[in-house]
């Protein structure tokens, strides 16, 4: 980290589109705010980052992230709480996890401590644009990319990290029904399931489609070897509750994410006392428990989702139909118990909370 300030450079955005936001209509992640931050990777170091107005980025069409691949992101949220203060909700995690996603795929790490000021600062310039509406936050996207100008399969040179932000509101605007899928892969043992790599999500869509177009919102991933053992949900960890026991897959094999939410989530159940377990889990026990009634709650815990309610489980021919919402002691008290947290209205005894502004 030689040569580069922690203290970034601005060029402010005089176009600024907050005025036209429609607060009561906001797609998640179609908006975008003013300004984005870009730091580029040349000679073995990273360069002095910047925040600029926010823009299309110039690309060579031999771009190497194009053609090989590499490129990897992250997700997070700024929340404002009832004390009008911008915070963030453990933001070193995503830090690890990008580094750990690099080192994956080939690309240099970022530091811990140059990742987190990049994000706050980028966030406390852009301010205005987090809401303090029920249910709503500033999503924040970094990502890195390869950008070698060549055609030849090696980990490239060159690469630009870049973090850009999104007012948004719910992710699922109604509880999420999901299908386990029994054909179709996710990821394999030894290959790049713990990253958080562009290709995994894209290799995702296909059999996501199909299972949209049978009206679920989602797929439930399961092992790629015999596809008896269930992994994670598309868009975030999964988690069942069966006789009062929270149950989530194991991060053992490298072919789950280890989710922020998820890692929150078992952290706040062991406060509550709630008992857990991580370990494989089953698509045979998950079904049995659904159909003799001891599957008392099946939620999704991810950045965009937060905690999702899962109504429906697809299995084949059958649809599931879950407990009623209002049942769900659990997840409910574990949602409050977050939700809490970041307006302010608990105290923060965990330091989870970082303040930006």
């Amino acid at each position: 980290m030689t040569g580069v300030s922690l203290q970034f450079p601005i060029t402010p955005n005089t176009d600024s589109h907050l005025s036209a936001v429609n607060w009561d209509n906001l797609p998640f992640g179609k908006i975008f705010s003013d300004h984005m931050f870009v730091m580029e990777y040349a000679d073995g170091a990273w360069q002095q980052g910047e925040i600029l107005p926010f823009g299309p980025i110039a690309m060579h069409p031999a771009m190497s992230a194009i053609h090989y691949g590499q490129s990897i992101f992250e997700g997070m949220k700024a929340y404002r709480n009832n004390h009008n203060e911008v915070v963030l909700f453990r933001p070193e995690l995503n830090a690890r996890r990008f580094s750990e996603s690099a080192a994956r795929m080939c690309m240099p790490e970022i530091p811990e401590e140059l990742f987190l000021a990049a994000v706050k600062q980028l966030v406390a310039q852009d301010a205005g644009w987090v809401t303090n509406k029920p249910g709503y936050a500033l999503y924040i996207r970094p990502f890195m990319f390869a950008t070698d100008e060549f055609v030849g399969i090696k980990p490239s040179d060159t690469y630009k990290f870049v973090i850009i932000t999104s007012p948004v509101g719910a992710y699922y605007a109604e509880p999420v029904r999901v299908k386990i899928e029994e054909f179709y892969t996710r990821a394999a043992v030894g290959g790049v399931g713990r990253a958080k790599a562009a290709g995994n999500y894209g290799a995702s869509l296909y059999p996501a489609k199909q299972a949209q177009q049978e009206g679920f919102h989602q797929l439930v991933w399961t092992d790629a070897k015999t596809h008896t053992f269930i992994e994670e949900s598309g868009t975030m960890n999964i988690m069942f509750v069966i006789n009062n026991t929270l149950i989530t897959p194991s991060e053992d094999a490298d072919t789950i994410l280890r989710g922020t939410t998820k890692r929150t989530v078992l952290e706040v159940a062991a406060s509550f006392g709630i008992p857990i377990e991580e370990r494989p889990v089953t698509v045979a026990e998950i079904i049995e428990a659904a159909k003799n009634g001891t599957l008392q709650d099946v939620f999704g815990a991810g950045t965009a989702a937060t905690i999702a309610p899962i109504a429906i489980i697809g299995y084949r021919d059958e649809k599931l139909t879950l407990p009623a919402l209002e049942t769900r002691e659990i997840s409910l008290k574990i949602k409050d118990f977050l939700d809490g947290l970041k307006s302010g209205a608990l105290p923060d005894t965990q330091h989870w909370i970082q303040k930006v502004c």
